[in-house]
């Protein structure tokens, strides 16, 4: 039998109980080590160290073990797949780290080392575990061989799965690759008018601040005096974005630096106080091509305009920087937004004269071209963006003008502001109604005929319903279109109802740029197009509804009549719209008993009323479709754990789980960075545990921010345990099980089946072909079956015919008895 072997010992259990396996199988044959070296035809140290634990062996070794001592090989590969990923997601480990990879030479490294961890497996049989057309053998050969790196996500998940790495690792991978290549996920173009996205505590005071996203914005430095809208400010630090970028401390300027200096600058104050990782700000300064030295010199930018700016203003946190602690009236654009707000508050009581000078106030603060001077494409779409903003805050005053009786005066302004914004149709609308009050009854049917040929010959489209109307209500002269009586006094003006009742957003929200971004983009489109229905779908836990407050409040400045928040989880249809109309003012005897005469009503009410309308955990868009306002101006945001297909005219926008760094930075807003400066790779591991979904990461983190005692290292040994992870994530209301036990109850018995067999695959990703053997049936009816799974939020889309179990799901699947 040969010599004696030494003892197992190491701290991954997986790999003890295969190297105990292995022992337990040449026992059992008899043969010594040199026999079964002849067996296996391999060197007879090559099987001794894969029986000894102190590495996770290769694959090859493993099989070839087994297959000597007439053993399962199937079994062997399932105990080298445990101990392999127990290796892999243990922190500290031997593997390689694809958060450190800054560079294509670190990505081929990583990659090279992935193949080694795997037991270098032949390159046909890496493309036959990557699936169908995922990873050809001959470009597997190149990236083994360093030549190459994957070319896309899909072919890099495919290398991934082929080399066995863990389902939580891929986002890590997928990231890694993203930055190794200059392809970080750009944040998609900012909407064109953006609003304010509630309030932000700074400095220990609440201001609103504009801006969806984050952008590099800037403009050259200047020796320009303090503005006067700026006097009212404390005699502290100052900054302007509306303009050049600027900066002062009471009445010295500021130097801002290199027009790059200043993108860094205004990339961090658009961003709100929340933190920007040094690939956001790579990607806002130069775009998909950055210098080589980028990293080396957004970290020179910082560290200048930290001596620039008060201490503590700019801060770094989790590999990125923010700035925060500004006061009151620090920022014009936090003070234009207030005085937005403000004027619409005094217009909803009546007080237009108020409400006037309000926003004469908040025009004010521009200073030329904002952001003027910095270059990139982002520069350049934050700039249109605050452009349209003011705009839009321009048409309001002029609107009030009329309103006033000051059409005389609105017409020569309105005329220019026509001339340099001609597609602009509610400027145009404005024109001709200044023009027919003005008895000028001719020049405003002009105007409509001048726009209606431009429109067609630029865009070949006719003129807005809203224009057209006015057009007919001027040539029957409509009474109702002469001039308004005089306002009344505020004190005596009628008060009309407008609902707020968006809830409180999330204090440590962090996150979600690009998905905010695209959706303050579709529905701050009310009133140009057809009503705007956003339908935000993705697994539960995914924050939907704490986005969809944070989108709502972005976005009401664009519904100044008010904004409605349904939860279809606790109310019908019927009473949801009961409850809407006593919001918007119908009293509770007038409103009709059938769900029809309800939502006919509702419309009604609507007609005409700028609303956000909020329809949180929708179950399917049945329910939705009672609650759709008929007015243009509205706007309807949806969530739901399905995605509304047969929702008509909806925008779908899916939310996934959290990347890497977003994931690691709520972590550590709630924990604190001190606990998690000390354990980085521990946190690391712990978010990568919770799969990245914001729920199950902001249990864990509550959980250890209410127990002192414990430290990251601790927190994430105890989510180690797979079997008792589902137990971990649990902080009060926060848990994640009965997310995935509301999905799974509401699938049918063959969905049930199909998910507890898919989920105990070894593969995380799922093509359809593979689907269908697992599940024993055809093609097609495997991709329905998948498709129903992510309908109902239990299966995550990874392109055309790809499927991944999340792997908090799959932990729950696991947990339930056997198909």
């Amino acid at each position: 039998m040969g010599r004696k072997e030494n003892p197992i010992v190491s701290s991954n259990r997986e790999l003890v109980a295969l190297a105990q396996w292995l022992r337990d199988q040449r026992s059992a044959s008899g043969h010594s080590y040199a026999q079964l070296a002849v067996l296996a035809g391999c060197h007879a140290t090559t099987l001794q160290r894969a029986a000894s634990a102190r590495a996770v062996p290769s694959a090859r070794s493993v099989r070839v073990y087994a297959r000597a001592c007439g053993a399962s090989e199937k079994k062997a590969m399932e105990l080298w797949l445990r101990a392999r990923r127990r290796d892999v997601r243990t922190p500290g480990g031997g593997s390689p780290d694809p958060l450190g990879i800054d560079g294509v030479e670190a990505l081929r490294a990583g990659l090279r080392r992935l193949y080694e961890l795997a037991g270098r497996p032949p390159v046909r049989e890496m493309e036959e575990r990557a699936g169908t057309g995922r990873l050809p053998h001959s470009t597997a050969h190149r990236i083994v061989g360093g030549r190459t790196v994957p070319r896309d996500i899909h072919q890099l998940a495919g290398f991934l799965t082929a080399c066995s790495v863990a389902a939580a690792e891929h986002p890590l991978w997928i990231d890694a690759w993203r930055r190794a290549l200059g392809r970080v996920a750009p944040s998609l173009p900012a909407p064109r008018t953006a609003g304010a996205v509630g309030p932000v505590v700074r400095g220990g005071v609440a201001v609103a601040v504009a801006g969806a996203g984050y952008g590099p914005a800037g403009g050259a430095a200047c020796d320009r005096p303090v503005p006067q809208q700026f006097t009212r400010a404390s005699a502290g630090l100052r900054l302007a974005l509306l303009g050049p970028v600027r900066a002062w401390r009471g009445e010295e300027v500021l130097a801002t630096g290199s027009p790059q200096q200043r993108a860094l600058l205004a990339a961090l104050l658009l961003r709100e106080g929340r933190t920007a990782t040094a690939a956001e700000l790579i990607d806002a300064l130069w775009g998909p091509e950055p210098p080589s030295q980028a990293l080396a010199a957004v970290r020179t930018y910082a560290s200048r305009l930290r001596k620039v700016l008060d201490p503590g203003v700019l801060v770094s946190e989790s590999g990125g920087y923010a700035i925060r602690g500004l006061g009151e009236g620090a920022l014009d654009l936090a003070r234009a937004q207030d005085l937005g707000a403000e004027a619409e508050k005094a217009r909803g009581t009546g007080d237009l004269t108020r409400a006037r000078a309000l926003l004469n106030e908040a025009l004010d603060l521009w200073d030329g071209e904002p952001l003027a001077g910095v270059p990139g494409p982002y520069a350049e779409t934050q700039r249109v963006r605050l452009e349209e903003w003011r705009l839009g805050l321009l048409e309001s005053r002029l609107d009030m003008d009329l309103e006033q009786g000051c059409h005389a005066e609105a017409v020569s302004e309105l005329t220019a502001l026509t001339a340099a914004h001609p597609l602009r149709e509610r400027l145009r609308e404005l024109l001709m109604l200044a023009l027919y009050r003005s008895g000028r009854q001719a020049e405003a049917l002009a105007v409509y005929a001048d726009t209606r040929r431009l429109l067609a010959e630029e865009l070949g489209v006719d003129p807005r319903s809203g224009l057209r109307e006015l057009q007919q209500r001027i040539l029957r002269a409509d009474p109702a279109l002469h001039e308004p009586g005089p306002p009344r006094p505020a004190e005596h003006a009628e008060v009309r109802v407008r609902p707020a009742q968006l809830p409180v957003c999330v204090a440590d929200f962090t996150g979600r740029t690009e998905v905010t971004a695209r959706l303050v983009g579709l529905l701050s489109a009310a009133g140009r197009t057809d009503m705007p229905v956003a339908a935000l779908w993705g697994t539960g836990g995914a924050g939907k509804s704490a986005l969809a407050v944070r989108v709502g409040q972005a976005v009401r400045r664009f519904f100044p009549d008010g904004q409605l928040y349904v939860d279809l989880r606790q109310e019908e249809p019927a009473g949801a719209l009961g409850a809407a109309l006593r919001a918007l003012g119908v009293a509770g005897r007038d409103v009709p008993d059938g769900l029809a005469e309800r939502s006919a009503l509702y419309r009604s009410v609507l007609d005409g009323r700028r609303v956000l309308v909020v329809a949180d955990h929708a179950r399917d868009a049945a329910q939705v479709r009672w609650l759709l306002p008929a007015f243009a101006g509205c706007g309807v945001l949806v969530t739901s754990r399905r995605r509304m297909l047969d929702l008509a005219g909806a925008r779908l926008v899916e939310l996934d789980a959290m990347s890497p760094q977003e994931a690691l930075a709520l972590f550590t807003r709630i924990v604190g960075e001190r606990r998690v400066a000390a354990e980085r790779e521990a946190a690391r591991y712990v978010v990568a545990a919770c799969g990245f979904l914001p729920l199950a990461v902001r249990a864990a983190a509550c959980r250890l921010a209410a127990r002192p005692a414990w430290t990251v290292t601790t927190l994430a040994g105890r989510l180690a345990d797979e079997s008792g992870r589902l137990a971990e994530l649990e902080a009060g209301d926060l848990a994640v099980r009965p997310v995935f036990e509301h999905c799974y109850t509401a699938l049918d018995g063959e969905q049930a089946r199909a998910f507890r067999l898919l989920s105990g695959s070894a593969d995380p990703f799922l093509s359809v072909p593979a689907a269908a053997g697992l599940l024993g049936c055809g093609p097609q009816r495997a991709e329905d079956t998948l498709e129903g799974l992510v309908d109902a939020g239990l299966l995550i889309p990874m392109g055309p015919a790809h499927y991944q179990v999340h792997v908090l799901a799959r932990l729950f699947a696991l947990s339930l008895p056997a198909p």
